[in-house]
């Protein structure tokens, strides 16, 4: 759906004296951003793998060279502080530094003096960002021109955190039971390991637990006193977090930053009842519905004006009230649930670019199955099936598999629990290996037919709803369920060589005859068309995984 001009916000709910946040002003706002080389916007994915590098390279130290499990550990989630959560590195840059002062008698001193500079330098890039911090607050204070006011749900409880809170006590608890168990591995090379990986387990549960503790004293000294308030525009992206803009870019030209939000319905607990009693209505049911269609949308939501309460800076918590995607629905109100993530000029221009080339692609590609339906004579059965990047997918989930099970599984006297272990993990990878291999979608007059491990799933083409392709996962969605499979992705490649990634073009084309009756299959298809139900296959695998692990002993 497109819109002409922002939707607007009703003036009831704007408060009295609120400013706009002019391009002007947001541009000196921008001048104050760090340099790129802070990590000011870093990928969770480019996160994850460099703390999983790390934490690889400390575990080879810990074999290898005798380093402190502890110090291996430490390193890794230092790491994850410096990509992202910089707060925390004040306290652990000087601790690491003097845990490596303590270990550098045993260690080379080309080591000791590498890990060193590593940590100095990523401690002196955090202390850049975080003073740039001060820069953007006086800007975005000063264009607020002092007008403030009480947040709209000042009264309601806080519950800023309690998701990470809670997350972060189960995963320091697991890294305790791996530390109290680390002496049930055989030899003192896998007790080192044990203890590397429990120290790591529980870095992670403390960074959550320090997560948690920001987002909610954040959020409380927003309700303490009147906060600032500025008028802007927002937009809900493609990947599900909120886009902000100035209040006069109203073509969505440049981001400011991005923020995950969410909302608190009063009537939540009252809905979670009527749910788990049988008693959604049907209007609930049309609302859930609509609320997944704009989730699962290839193209971002409309402009919406709102009213940004709290000051904007790298890691800042607001509140966003503003106009909902439905004129019949008052204005919505959400809390930040991540910190606030400014975007350079040049990133902010990047991310349109590659907004426009995508939501351009996905109206060629569909544009292009509906001209190759329209100049082909009908077919009674349209089918696709697992093609050679499924394959490659499936071979690197069983390289992975028997990477990681081999060593136990070849070993003498190895415990009963670890071949448990390995025995669960060849029975998950027995499970997805069959849906990589041989999955299969068939269209007829009727809908889709679906594979699955009990058989061929029937979706008619009114319970269909979207088809698309999300990074590496091909996904569909229909009324009360959904189906998904995952093959590799690299879409800089694409984009240079113009290649069209299989995923895109069976999402486009299943996309058109979503949407136009006219250009689906004419006949009915047959059982063996529909194809057969993976369990067998699964079974197979799932005993020969057994007996390999068996006879390997």
């Amino acid at each position: 759906m497109s819109y002409d001009e922002p939707l607007r916000l009703p003036a009831t709910a704007i408060p009295d004296g609120c400013r706009d946040w002019t391009t002007g002003q947001a541009g000196v706002w921008s001048a104050a951003l760090p340099p790129r080389w802070t990590f000011l916007r870093v990928r969770r994915s480019v996160a994850a793998g460099a703390t999983t590098f790390a934490l690889c390279a400390g575990g080879w130290a810990v074999l290898l060279g005798g380093t402190w499990p502890f110090l291996a550990a430490a390193f890794a989630v230092y790491v994850l502080w410096v990509l992202a959560r910089p707060e925390l590195v004040w306290a652990g840059a000087p601790a690491l530094l003097l845990a490596l002062a303590f270990q550098a008698p045993s260690q080379p001193w080309g080591v000791t003096a590498l890990f060193v500079l590593v940590v100095g330098a990523a401690w002196a890039v955090v202390a850049v960002r975080l003073r740039a911090r001060s820069a953007q607050y006086e800007r975005a204070l000063e264009a607020s021109e002092g007008i403030t006011a009480w947040l709209p749900d000042a009264e309601e409880p806080v519950r800023r955190g309690s998701f990470l809170r809670n997350l972060g006590l189960v995963v320091l608890a697991l890294g305790v039971l791996t530390g109290a168990t680390s002496g049930l591995w055989g030899s003192a090379a896998d007790r080192r390991g044990a203890w590397a990986a429990a120290f790591f387990v529980a870095g992670l549960g403390a960074t959550a637990l320090a997560s948690a503790w920001f987002g909610r004293h954040r959020a409380v000294g927003l309700r303490r006193e009147p906060a600032p308030v500025l008028r802007v525009l927002v937009r809900d992206d493609v990947e599900g977090s909120t886009e902000v803009y100035a209040a006069d870019d109203v073509r969505a030209i440049r981001p400011l930053f991005t923020v995950d939000l969410t909302s608190f319905d009063d009537d939540e607990d009252d809905d979670d009842d009527a749910e788990a009693e049988g008693t959604q209505t049907e209007d609930d049911e049309e609302e859930l519905e609509r609320l997944l269609e704009v989730v699962d949308a290839d193209t971002p939501g409309p402009v919406r004006e709102a009213v940004l309460y709290g000051v904007p800076f790298d890691g800042a918590e607001v509140l966003v009230l503003s106009a909902d995607v439905d004129p019949a629905q008052p204005p919505l109100i959400e809390w930040s649930t991540g910190p606030v993530r400014p975007l350079s000029l040049s990133a902010g221009r990047r991310r349109i670019e590659r907004e426009k080339a995508r939501e351009a692609q996905s109206r060629q590609l569909e544009e292009q199955a509906r001209e190759l339906a329209g100049t082909q004579p009908p077919v009674a059965v349209r089918r696709w099936h697992a093609g050679w990047l499924d394959w490659l997918a499936a071979a690197v989930l069983v390289a992975w598999g028997v990477w990681l099970c081999w060593p136990w599984s070849t070993e003498s006297g190895t415990a009963v629990w670890k071949l448990a272990l390995v025995v669960v993990l060849g029975v998950y990878g027995a499970v997805r290996v069959p849906v990589k291999l041989a999955w299969r979608i068939t269209a007829d007059r009727t809908g889709l037919w679906v594979t699955g491990l009990r058989g061929p799933q029937h979706v008619p083409w009114e319970d269909l709803r979207s088809v698309r392709r999300r990074r590496f996962e091909l996904k569909l969605r229909w009324r009360g369920d959904n189906w998904a499979v995952a093959a590799p992705h690299w879409g800089w490649l694409e984009r240079t060589r113009g290649l069209v990634h299989p995923y895109d073009a069976l999402a486009a084309e299943l996309s058109a005859m979503r949407t136009d009756p006219a250009l689906r299959p004419t006949g009915e298809s047959t059982a063996p068309e529909r194809g057969r139900p993976l369990w067998p296959l699964t079974v197979v695998l799932a005993l020969g995984w057994v007996v390999a692990v068996m006879a390997l002993r």
